[in-house]
């Protein structure tokens, strides 16, 4: 997938369909019955997906984005298709900007506890898409304690590949790894200790002959409410690239680390509790706490 950049704000054309359901959501706001809700929701929703011109940044201007995240938790009915509808909105650069102040991030996190797994998929699809490159969503959802909810969902939900890779994407662009949607094909590993899980995400470079960029992230849990997450991106060069460097390189690793989550001092700042602060590429490990 393309990589998600910023855009300059987009003229709309008049929809009425639409002006009526924002106007009805910002006027009558939680008033209405989930049933009422329900086609001013899906009517916003389709001129989103259909890429309406200007739709986005029209929800944006309405003022409808707080009355979403009282929605997101109030925990009615139409609480899935409330979450796919900020998801989508999430995708777009410009509009995200208005998240911050509108409720929805520790709306969002409110819904990590429920046990509809598709719930929890578009919830943690919106997290990771707003927090795509941009480093204020990623600090209040750091502060609002996204992290520990999104590790504890791949210890209640094990093998759910959706949700994991949901959960996965949001946890690397937290910590500021910047990974796009289906750019990356999650595994998970073999757990050598209880409480352990290991997940290798693995995206073919620029030049696909050149090998693949691999994205380690690993999560432990110490205790109830206790986790630990390491994670780090290495690439993986190609036998091809491999055989091109000549002999006097081979007994190099055909693994190196280029980097990880710039956030991973952030996540230590408002939860670590006695881990010391090491700046070494191979271990930043941040120790998180529900």
């Amino acid at each position: 997938m393309a990589r998600r950049g910023t855009r300059q704000l987009q003229p709309y054309y008049n929809n009425d369909n639409l002006n009526n359901a924002l106007g009805t959501i910002r006027v009558l706001g939680l008033e209405l019955t989930d049933h009422e809700l329900k086609p001013h929701l899906t009517t916003i929703l389709h001129c989103i997906q259909d890429k309406n011109r200007g739709a986005p940044e029209q929800v944006v201007v309405s003022g409808v984005l707080p009355v979403l995240a009282l929605s997101l938790r109030n925990r009615g009915s139409q609480r899935l298709l409330t979450a796919r509808l900020v998801s989508e909105l999430a995708n777009d650069s410009l509009v995200r900007k208005g998240f911050c102040d509108s409720g929805l991030v520790p709306a969002l996190l409110s819904v990590l506890s429920s046990p509809d797994q598709e719930l929890l998929i578009q919830a943690a699809t919106a997290l990771s898409r707003m927090c795509f490159d941009n480093t204020k969503l990623q600090d209040q959802c750091l502060r609002c304690g996204a992290v520990p909810r999104l590790v504890s969902l791949l210890f209640r939900f094990p093998e759910r590949p959706l949700l994991e890779e949901a959960c996965l994407l949001a946890l690397c662009n937290l910590s500021g790894l910047g990974l796009s949607e289906g750019g990356v094909v999650w595994e998970r590993g073999v757990s050598v200790r209880p409480g352990e899980c290991t997940f290798t995400g693995s995206a073919p470079l620029g030049c696909r002959w050149a090998g693949s960029s691999v994205t380690v992230v690993k999560v432990a849990q110490f205790a109830p409410g206790q986790f630990a997450v390491n994670m780090e991106v290495l690439q993986r060069c190609s036998p091809r690239l491999w055989g091109a460097l000549g002999d006097g390189r081979r007994h190099r690793s055909l693994f190196s680390v280029v980097r990880t989550g710039a956030n991973v001092y952030k996540v230590i700042k408002h939860w670590s509790r006695n881990v010391p602060r090491t700046r070494s590429l191979r271990t930043r490990m941040f120790h998180t706490f529900l």
